[in-house]
C-alpha cells in the first residue's frame, strides 16, 4: 500500500520556507546525484526560501505509484521513465519506437528542442502534472542468462522481460521473442528462477541492481533510448510566483546538464565492475537486422494522424 502524504509543499511561517517533496524509485548513483543537485540549486537560487525533501529508493512505491502521487499532489515531484508515462499519455509512447534516435548526439538534439519537448511535457496537463526536464536514460540493449544475442535468431522463442509498454511488447514480438512485461524490481528473481531468459535495459542494472549475477551476457543491439522525465504537480507549480517557477525550471535544466556530464563515466565504471564481479561479457552487435524487423512500428507512428507531425519533427531535428 502506498503511503498517503499530507501537507506537501507547505510554507513554514516560522522559517518562511516552502518545502517540496520529491520521491523516486530505485536509481543509479549519477541519477540520484543529479536529483540532489536539483534540490541544491533550488535552495541556492531561492536564497533558502525553497527547499526540496527527498523520499528515495521506492519508499513511497514504484514509478506508477509515484506518478499517481504527483498527479494528486501528495508529492510535488518525481522522476520516472518516459515509458512509465505511456499509461497516462499516449504521446510518451513515441519514445518507445525502436531506433528512433540515430545515436546519443541525435537524442540530445531532440530533447533540447523545446518545440518538441514542450508538446510532450504538456500532454498530461489535463491530468494534473507536467514534465519539467529530462535525464538521459541510456541506451537499452538485451542481456541474457544463457548466451549472447548476436542476431534476432537468438531471441526466437525466448522469454524476455520488457517494460510495461505496448510498444515494447510489440517490439519483442517482431523480433521473435516472447515479451514478459514486469516491473524492474521483479527481474532479478525472474532471471534467477528461469521464469525469463533475459531482459533489456541499460548497463546500470548489471551491478547496481545485481542482474549481472544471474544474466552475464550483455549485447549492444541498442534498440531504444528512452528518456527519464521529472514531472511536477500542476497545482503546486501554478501556486508559485513567476520568479519561483523560473527557479524551479532553471534548477531542473541545470540538473540535466550535470547528469549529462556524469552519466557516461558512471556507465564505464559500471561495465568494469560488472566484468570484475560477475564476469559479464559485453559484445557488439550488427543491429541492422534488428532495425529491419522492427520498422513496422516506426511506420505506424509515421502514418498515424495523432503522431505523424511529432514523429517527423523528431526525425527532422536529428538532421
Amino acid at each position: 500500500m502506498v503511503p498517503v502524504l499530507t501537507g506537501c509543499g507547505t510554507t513554514s511561517s516560522a522559517e518562511d520556507v516552502t518545502v517540496f517533496r520529491f520521491a523516486y524509485a530505485s536509481n543509479s548513483q549519477p541519477v540520484k546525484d543529479s536529483m540532489a543537485r536539483f534540490g541544491e540549486m533550488v535552495e541556492e537560487k531561492s536564497n533558502g526560501g525553497m527547499r526540496v525533501e527527498y523520499y528515495p529508493d521506492s519508499q513511497l512505491g514504484g514509478e506508477t505509484d509515484l506518478i499517481q502521487l504527483t498527479q494528486t499532489g501528495a508529492i510535488d515531484f518525481t522522476k520516472v521513465s518516459g515509458a512509465a508515462l505511456e499509461g497516462f499519455s499516449e504521446t510518451y509512447s513515441i519514445f518507445g519506437i525502436p531506433y528512433l534516435f540515430d545515436d546519443e548526439e541525435s537524442f540530445f538534439k531532440v530533447m533540447e528542442d523545446e518545440t518538441i519537448t514542450q508538446e510532450i511535457y504538456e500532454s498530461t496537463s489535463d491530468l494534473g502534472f507536467r514534465g519539467i526536464t529530462y535525464y538521459d536514460g541510456g541506451q537499452r540493449s538485451f542481456y541474457m542468462a544463457g548466451g549472447p544475442v548476436e542476431s534476432p535468431d537468438d531471441l526466437v522463442g525466448k522469454r524476455i522481460r520488457t517494460m510495461e509498454s505496448e510498444t515494447a511488447v510489440r517490439m519483442m514480438s517482431l523480433l521473435g521473442g516472447s515479451a514478459v512485461p514486469m516491473g524492474s524490481d521483479e527481474v532479478y528473481a525472474s532471471l534467477q528462477s528461469g521464469l525469463i531468459d533475459g531482459s533489456e535495459n541499460n548497463e546500470f542494472v548489471l551491478v547496481t541492481a545485481g542482474h549481472g549475477n544471474v544474466a552475464n551476457y550483455y549485447s549492444y543491439d541498442q534498440h531504444t533510448r528512452i528518456p527519464d522525465i521529472i514531472i511536477m504537480n500542476d497545482e503546486k507549480m501554478d501556486s508559485l510566483t513567476q520568479e519561483e517557477q523560473d527557479i524551479i525550471l532553471e534548477s531542473a535544466k541545470e540538473s540535466t546538464e550535470y547528469q549529462k556530464e556524469v552519466f557516461n563515466e558512471a556507465i564505464e565504471n559500471e561495465k568494469q565492475e560488472a566484468q570484475a564481479q560477475y564476469n559479464v561479457e559485453f559484445n557488439e552487435v550488427d543491429n541492422e537486422p534488428f532495425r529491419e524487423l522492427v520498422k513496422p512500428i516506426a511506420e505506424d507512428f509515421a502514418n498515424d494522424e495523432n503522431f505523424s507531425e511529432l514523429y517527423q519533427a523528431i526525425i527532422d531535428a536529428q538532421q
